[in-house]
């Protein structure tokens, strides 16, 4: 049987809004999809065929992680990281640009050399250039790679948000020839340049010349208000190509959600349901609950009763509400089963209203209550 190239095609249309189906050789994406964070070749708390009954189809791991912890020698010997983790599913592997910013303390920017990180486990240098990156990323055999680049902090200097954008085209650049061809995989470019529009369409014009398989925004979720944010994709939203898949790197809140897939986006990852999760917050469709909450401690109705596609309705608000104020490993795990299966739900949603051109309305319903 021969495997399936990777490609992209946009099914209907609601204003900016889309639904689509990405395809790759491990099986098809539909879009608006979110994807759940595996960091560290697992999803906290979860097994990962739970993980694909909640309706997820891709996943996402961390190239700077797992080069510390396993390494890439030792996940090359299952193949790469589908075999070693056991998942069928698709896999994106972020590129470790964004620890170039969460980890600066420990970090320094080389142009030409990349990276200079002293690990944040045991202090080991380690030296993470935009060809490094590809090569660990090839190793982990994931089937969307994406480029090096620097995801500066939240700033309002137009000057150093500017030299961390040339950075990050040469490096795209470079990470683009070190991928070279390969029509089963796909390599991303991350535009750049902060909350400036004009930096945006700069970085974007950039990227489309080099000629990327997918296009995602970094530098956002890193401080500033859901307004901003808003801002810069209704600045760039018009300008990004209609034939490939658009990926806002990790975003977020349903509500953050809701609001891109408006402004064309196609993919979403954050650490939000499963953080959560284990932290006692629970996201319904009727809102936040904080399930510690002493209210709810003989509260027998069930988390969620709108939730269909995972039977978590079994367990009671009074139970979790014990499990979790007894320091219970079930109730990290039950919680995170059910955020990320709420986060799959809405994502159905939002396709289906898209196709039946219902969108505009499900977001006005849902986006000040979720």
């Amino acid at each position: 049987m021969s495997l399936k190239k990777f490609s992209f095609r946009v099914l209907s249309k609601e204003k900016y809004a889309r639904t689509g189906i990405i395809n790759t050789s491990r099986g098809q994406i539909h879009t608006p999809a979110f994807m759940p964070v595996g960091t560290q070749a697992t999803v906290k708390a979860v097994f990962i065929d739970d993980i694909i009954k909640t309706g997820s189809e891709i996943i996402l791991a961390n190239t700077y992680h797992l080069m510390l912890r396993p390494g890439v020698e030792r996940i090359k010997k299952h193949n790469g990281l589908h075999k070693f983790m056991n998942c069928k599913l698709p896999i994106l592997t972020d590129s470790g640009g964004f620890q170039v910013m969460s980890l600066s303390k420990l970090n320094k920017i080389d142009r030409e050399k990349g990276a200079i990180f002293n690990s944040h486990i045991d202090g080991k240098k380690f030296i993470l250039s935009p060809e490094e990156s590809i090569r660990i990323q090839k190793g982990l055999n994931s089937d969307i790679v994406m480029v090096m680049d620097e995801c500066p902090k939240n700033t309002k200097d137009k000057n150093k948000i500017k030299a961390s954008l040339d950075l990050s085209m040469y490096w795209a650049k470079r990470s683009k020839d070190a991928f070279g061809k390969n029509k089963l995989k796909a390599l991303f470019g991350i535009i750049q340049g902060g909350l400036f529009n004009d930096l945006r369409i700069e970085s974007l014009e950039k990227l489309l010349d080099i000629n990327f398989d997918g296009y995602a925004l970094g530098g956002l979720a890193v401080g500033e208000t859901q307004k901003e944010m808003f801002n810069v994709l209704d600045g760039i939203k018009a300008f990004l190509p209609q034939n490939k898949p658009r990926y806002l790197m990790g975003v977020g809140t349903p509500s953050d959600i809701l609001g891109a897939v408006k402004r064309g986006i196609d993919m979403f990852d954050c650490v939000l349901p499963t953080r959560s999760g284990r932290t006692g917050l629970a996201f319904t469709w009727n809102g936040r609950i904080n399930i510690r909450n002493s209210k709810f401690k003989y509260d027998k109705s069930p988390l969620d009763k709108n939730c269909k596609k995972f039977n978590l309705n079994k367990y009671s608000k009074n139970y979790l509400n014990h499990l979790f104020n007894t320091n219970e490993i079930l109730a990290s795990m039950l919680l995170t089963l059910h955020n990320i299966n709420f986060y799959q739900e809405l994502m159905f949603a939002i396709r289906q209203n898209i196709k039946k051109g219902t969108f505009e309305r499900f977001h006005r319903k849902y986006f000040n209550n979720i």
